[in-house]
């Protein structure tokens, strides 16, 4: 694992904790990235390592998720994203790169849209491009058709740590060589409580609130408002690494993304968990960051990083 730091960031309700992985150097630029939607800041470790000091990674968990999950509502995208401005405001952070992982793809677009003096280019990975609501679904129908079996894990409890990496370790999605240290520290940061009723440290009300937020008119036509160009990587496989994705060339082309200031790319051999975590995925994503966070004429936005206003917790590996 590569060495990180936790700091937190004062956002409204308290305080926002995050992830930060250090440049090799000083003057290196930085990117955030967001996790997604029953996930926390971790799931950016594989990343991290291949990032290889070359950029500063920062990643908050977000609100109501592991060591954020005491921050109160509201809930919602629009709340993750004031909350991400507010963090780029208190490390002093200027034109930032953005990067986001399923919903938190959505919360970066929605961040550009509505905090555009705050953010540089954005990488989205397999989310940030809605499509509207099926009208005849209820809400717990809908949250069932976005993220299924995932809304389920977050009312169960295992007997320790061992037990919820095996109940990790049979989803189809993490099959074969897909299991790293980095997904299982990722994994084990979302555990909290007891033995033998140790849970996930989500809030159900919100992940719920965030799932249905998904479909908000203002979320859904972020992608169409950005100030900033994106590059979406898409991955060819699903949830539960069903040949179905989240998108293909039909689901895309039915966006209507020609118009916008995002450019679709796909990524092989990859479904919606291994895009991030996996080698393959992970490589993608880092070089583009490191690409979009040194796009010339940016700022080395390291140098301006203000850590006098982030109280430092312990540092992890």
């Amino acid at each position: 694992m590569t060495p990180y730091e936790e700091i937190r960031v004062p956002v409204a309700g308290g305080e926002l904790a995050a992830l930060r992985w250090p440049a090799g150097e000083s003057g290196a630029p930085v990117v955030v990235a967001l996790h997604g939607i029953t996930a926390n800041a971790l799931s950016w470790g594989t990343v991290a390592g291949l990032l290889a000091g070359r950029v500063t990674l920062i990643a908050p968990d977000l609100r109501g998720r592991a060591a954020s999950a005491g921050l109160p509502g509201p809930y919602g995208i629009a709340a993750h994203a004031d909350d991400i401005a507010a963090l780029t405001e208190a490390l002093g952070l200027d034109r930032v790169a953005l990067a986001g992982h399923s919903m938190g793809a959505f919360v970066a677009a929605l961040a550009a849209v509505r905090h555009p003096d705050r953010f540089g280019p954005l990488l989205l990975v397999d989310g940030g491009v809605g499509f509207p609501a099926p009208t005849h679904l209820s809400p717990d129908e809908l949250m069932t058709a976005v993220i299924g079996p995932a809304m389920d894990r977050l009312s169960m409890t295992f007997a320790d740590r061992a037990a919820y990496r095996a109940f990790w370790q049979a989803h189809p999605a993490f099959a074969g060589d897909a299991w790293s240290p980095e997904v299982d520290a990722y994994i084990q940061r979302d555990l909290t409580g007891e033995e033998p009723a140790m849970h996930s440290t989500c809030r159900i009300e919100a992940v719920r609130t965030d799932g249905i937020g998904l479909f908000d008119d203002e979320v859904l036509s972020a992608v169409r408002k950005l100030p900033v160009p994106a590059t979406l990587l898409w991955a060819a496989r699903g949830l539960m690494d069903e040949e179905q994705g989240l998108y293909d060339e039909k689901r895309l082309a039915a966006a209507g993304l020609g118009d916008t200031r995002v450019e679709p790319v796909a990524v092989p051999d990859v479904n919606h968990y291994t895009v991030l975590t996996g080698g393959a995925g992970a490589r993608e994503i880092a070089t583009r960051l490191v690409a979009l966070a040194n796009t010339p004429g940016r700022p080395a936005l390291e140098d301006t990083l203000r850590t006098t206003r982030a109280q430092p917790g312990p540092s992890g590996a």
